[in-house]
């Protein structure tokens, strides 16, 4: 007869950035309800971050905090070494996924009002960020694993004031289009999630919190509302699960139908 194993399979383990609030706070607890644990940064906003770690506990999984700024290259490399002894505690020292989510506010700016400095800010954290982050990461990152970078609908259309962020954005959906096609001999499948219009406090909380900006989104949206956080990172996990195994290099946009 087969000897009985009480072997319990490890589970997944996700890296997401901006994970204390908005679609990162969705990600990882909708990561957490399919049963993946999930190490997660914050810049400033420490008490949501422990509320999100008491929210995937609540759902089944365990959550780890660990502050950042994604726009400070120069503090990756000890930002790594916080990362391999938090997988040390989740009993690990590679990970599966990674969810490149982290964004700063900006104001809309015209093309002939934008300033270096605020491109630059945009740029840190937006692509560059992105950027050498993920080459950090990348001896962490188990074989067969998944990259998911956070892009915007503005990719695909026009519209005053988007010149600068949605520049950025154009630049990761051009980056994981070749990191896809350069991790393929490690299986390791790369896309790109990208959100219309939600109701977070990303820009000032505009979508939400101006009745106006959230009407005239609604009445652009097939589905007739702006989006919610929940709309994104529940696809997000989706997407990381062995459902969508096979999907790689793709822009998959997440907008309800909006324009």
């Amino acid at each position: 007869m087969p000897m009985e194993t009480n072997a319990v399979t490890p589970k997944k383990i996700a890296i997401v950035t901006g994970g204390s609030r908005g679609i990162g706070r969705s990600t990882v607890e909708s990561l957490a309800r399919h049963g993946v644990n999930t190490i997660f940064t914050y810049h400033t906003h420490g008490t949501d971050a422990v509320a999100v770690v008491a929210a995937a506990k609540d759902a089944g999984a365990e959550a780890i905090a660990l502050q950042l700024d994604a726009g400070n290259i120069a503090s990756f490399d000890l930002f790594v070494e916080s990362l391999k002894d938090a997988l040390s505690k989740l009993g690990a020292t590679r990970f599966d996924f990674l969810v490149n989510n982290a964004g700063n506010n900006h104001r809309n700016m015209p093309f002939e009002a934008a300033t270096e400095e605020e491109f630059d800010s945009v740029l840190k954290v937006h692509f560059k960020g992105v950027f050498f982050l993920t080459q950090k990461l990348l001896p962490l990152i188990n074989d067969g694993g998944r990259i998911v970078n956070v892009s915007t609908a503005r990719t695909r259309f026009a519209s005053p004031g988007g010149a600068v962020y949605a520049s950025m954005k154009g630049a990761v959906e051009v980056l994981s289009k070749h990191l896809a096609k350069e991790l393929g001999p490690r299986k390791i499948a790369v896309n790109v999630v990208a959100p219309g219009a939600t109701e977070t406090d990303f820009s000032g909380g505009i979508v939400r919190d101006n009745p106006g900006v959230n009407k005239r989104v609604a009445e652009a949206t097939a589905l007739g509302r702006a989006g919610l956080p929940d709309d994104i990172g529940r696809m997000i996990a989706s997407l990381l699960s062995e459902d969508n195994r096979w999907i790689n290099a793709e822009r998959i946009e997440v907008t309800g139908g909006y324009v």
